[in-house]
């Protein structure tokens, strides 16, 4: 494992939600309950985030949005998650089990940083070889 916490769109949004000390709370005790890691977030969720800002604007979420991305790192895609991405998509619809696009997208990421996802959607646990948590439960 490469000590790399991959957090998803309802990770972020989940805590975009709470008031700031319980979201700096969750955060700091998810920290230290994982020990010394790297948290992070994949440039898909960005978009995805910036797109529930624009359909839904918000004063506060907008500012929440900005408290919780300055603490977390937006990883770029690159080649090799373009090759974890055709693996995977190739095999979940091989086996008849596609998940959607984005997902697609974010769990290729993960795999291709050997990442944790951290995750509220039961769809990633149909991910061959992605370790999945979920923050908000």
């Amino acid at each position: 494992m490469s000590g790399l916490y991959l957090l998803d769109t309802n990770i972020i949004s989940g805590m975009m939600r709470l008031p700031e000390s319980d979201a700096a709370a969750l955060y700091r005790s998810r920290i230290q309950a994982v020990g010394d890691v790297q948290i992070a977030t994949s440039a898909i969720v960005l978009f995805e985030l910036k797109f529930g800002l624009q359909r839904m604007p918000s004063v506060r979420l907008q500012r929440n949005f900005d408290r919780q991305m300055a603490r977390i790192p937006v990883l770029p895609l690159d080649s090799e998650v373009a090759d974890a991405y055709a693996r995977l998509r190739h095999r979940l619809e091989s086996q008849g089990q596609p998940i959607g696009p984005r997902d697609t997208l974010i769990a290729a990421h993960a795999l291709a940083l050997k990442a944790v996802l951290v995750s509220a959607d039961a769809e990633f646990t149909r991910v061959p070889g992605l370790t999945v948590e979920n923050w908000l439960s």
